[in-house]
């Protein structure tokens, strides 16, 4: 089998392309668009019983034994799983919140452990302690 692990120019975990040189993002594969010039993004063989025909590395598994997504949506500072487990705990492993991101525990709504900095002082409660309303 072809190894098809790339980056993508964001540096997120991708799937390489039959032309060796186009990269897609992990949660472009099996979406019912072709994102591969020859659709190899979407053959039967990769995308037939989901997760399990896909590439390791382009699998995610929540804590929840039967709630996976795909690697590009770790760390990516929403809520995926469902349960955070894909942005807090040591399965995810993610670095802190970056520059463009309040950092705030418990968030409510789509985020975890960050929300954008986008959402401060926008007149939406997004963290637990308000603190994105009067500090950020």
């Amino acid at each position: 089998p072809v190894n098809r692990l790339c980056a993508t120019s964001n540096n997120q975990t991708g799937f390489l392309c039959d032309d060796r040189v186009t990269c897609i993002p992990a949660s472009q594969v099996c979406d019912r668009i072709s994102n591969c010039r020859n659709s190899e993004d979407e053959q039967e063989e990769l995308c037939g019983d989901l997760p399990h025909s896909l590439p390791g590395h382009l699998v995610f598994h929540c804590s929840n034994p039967s709630v996976w997504v795909y690697a590009d949506q770790r760390c990516n500072g929403r809520n995926d799983c469902g349960d955070c487990s894909d942005e807090m705990g040591s399965l995810a492993s993610c670095p802190l919140c970056g520059s463009e991101w309040w950092s705030c525990s418990p968030v409510l709504y789509e985020y975890c452990s960050c929300i954008p900095r986008r959402l401060c002082r926008d007149g939406i409660q997004h963290c637990h302690s308000w603190s994105d309303e009067y500090i950020c």
